[in-house]
């Protein structure tokens, strides 16, 4: 298993910045993308941005140009830089990675999702 734990949700104005931070943890597993979605309420849930092992990178169009998403393999940790924040960009944010876990004598595939973190923008 894989555990995923965010942080860095708060209230900001627009036009302020917030970086999320979430960490991974576990036994005998390696990740491969790492990413982060979000969920406004009565919204379904988006990607907003991943990024591969190897640092490629992939985002929404809603927010290219002000978030920024960056990794640290050695720590198993993901970032999300987001900047020039906007009133829609209030949601909960997941961190998810898809990862493969050693388990049972074998490696097994499998996406995990973190609890969210709760990000609110203010007009």
């Amino acid at each position: 298993q894989v555990q995923l734990v965010e942080s860095g949700g708060d209230l900001v104005q627009a036009g302020g910045s917030l970086r999320l931070s979430c960490a991974a943890s576990g036994r005998g597993f390696s990740i491969n993308t790492m990413g982060w979605h979000r969920q406004a309420p009565g919204k379904q849930r988006d990607l907003v941005a991943s990024i591969t092992s190897t640092g490629g990178t992939n985002y929404a169009d809603s927010v290219k140009g002000r978030f920024t998403i960056s990794r640290d393999n050695a720590k198993n940790m993901v970032y999300l830089q987001m900047n020039s924040l906007k009133p829609e960009d209030t949601a909960t944010y997941y961190c998810a990675c898809s990862a493969i876990v050693y388990r049972n004598g074998i490696w097994a595939s499998g996406d995990y999702w973190g609890q969210g973190t709760q990000v609110t923008v203010s007009s």
